[in-house]
């Protein structure tokens, strides 16, 4: 299974003239400090406690990504899923691929995620959403945060 990934313009694009909607499986921590406009909320995995103080990065897993996502997809036309960086958006498309819950033909993956694609060295490759200038939102949506879509019923 092969899951197409797209530019951060190519995102919008398919957004603005297809109806696609934009998947964020980034942290709601992550998501708060800004993410692409009218993006839904469904972290892939959540951070752990110590990852607030230390620099370890460990994440655990969303059990209810799947459950949540299928809900507050339901219908829609198309989605780019994207992250920070592009990692962890792959490995959720493609989840949601082989869990039924989306086509590969209806899923492309924002390969550059919000912040952007970094080498070993930290330095810039792919400029991601936000570097490319695209539309920036810090407050969610009324019901696109992940505290409200996982409370809807």
């Amino acid at each position: 299974m092969t899951v197409t990934r797209v530019s951060p313009a190519e995102a919008l694009r398919l957004m603005q003239e297809q109806g696609y909607v934009y998947l964020d499986v980034r942290t709601p921590e992550e998501f708060e400090l800004g993410h692409p406009s009218h993006a839904l909320n469904v972290p892939w995995q959540f951070a752990q406690l110590a990852q607030l103080t230390t620099a370890s990065g460990e994440r655990t897993p969303n059990p209810r990504f799947l459950e949540v996502a299928q809900r507050a997809l339901r219908g829609v036309k198309g989605v780019v899923i994207g992250c920070q960086s592009g990692r962890r958006s792959l490995a959720a498309a493609q989840r949601l691929i082989e869990a039924g819950v989306l086509d590969a033909s209806l899923l492309v993956d924002q390969r550059a995620g919000f912040g952007g694609v970094r080498d070993g060295f930290g330095k810039l490759v792919e400029a991601g959403w936000q570097g490319a200038g695209l539309p920036v939102s810090y407050e969610p949506e009324v019901g696109k945060s992940y505290r409200e879509l996982s409370e809807a019923t």
